[in-house]
């Protein structure tokens, strides 16, 4: 199985990265600005230098995947960045994706929680909302990921919201949200046009623990 992943020097791409790595049945392929970011991993991926806006060079690096796992980050995720993605998908013949978001953008989270997500992410919502609605408004075969704040805690515990469902977890570890994210690319048929938020069970409140 040959995946894509576009922004792989993200923290959660590097989680992911490991994981699909280490299973000898997945072919990643590495996407990403500044190639050099991830020497580590010159012999164990196909690393590809390029810019995540532009629909040839995208292209050209997911022919062949059967799944794209884009993990942009807030200033990477506008309409540009979706729609380049869509477009590119479209003409590499390419329909799976997993496509990285944040909590608020369906004005999920209630009470003080939301209100003070709201605040911290503030210019950030809107390119996260118009990056999801272009995805959700294609017709690839989506998941939309939505995280809540994300912990480094080595640990794999999380709960699953979909989309319309008020989000209470205030934090997730990065390393639950990849293990989520692999399990859906190795299990493609699962969650398959939805999108859904990952909290900590047990972690509800009026914001993160460490803020």
């Amino acid at each position: 199985m040959k995946v894509a992943v576009i922004g792989a020097n993200g923290q959660v791409a590097r989680i992911v990265e490991r994981f699909l790595i280490a299973d000898k049945d997945i072919d990643p392929v590495l996407f990403l600005r500044k190639s050099d970011r991830l020497t580590d991993l010159q012999n164990d991926a196909q690393i590809i230098e390029g810019d995540a806006r532009n629909v040839k060079e995208l292209t050209e690096a997911i022919k062949g995947c059967e799944l794209v796992y884009a993990n942009l980050n807030g200033s990477g995720q506008s309409g540009v960045a979706a729609k380049a993605l869509v477009d590119a998908m479209h003409a590499a013949g390419v329909k799976r994706l997993i496509w990285v978001s944040t909590i608020g953008i369906y004005n999920e989270v209630p009470g003080k929680f939301g209100e003070w997500n709201n605040r911290m992410l503030n210019d950030y919502l809107p390119l996260y909302h118009e990056a999801s609605d272009i995805i959700e408004n294609s017709d690839l075969e989506y998941t939309i990921v939505r995280p809540s704040w994300m912990t480094d805690k080595n640990e794999v515990d999380y709960e699953k919201f979909a989309k319309g469902q008020e989000f209470t977890d205030t934090e997730v570890s990065r390393k639950s949200v990849a293990a989520y994210i692999f399990h859906i690319i190795r299990n493609p048929q699962e969650d398959k046009f939805q999108s859904i938020g990952l909290g900590k069970p047990g972690t509800a409140g009026d914001k993160p623990s460490w803020y």
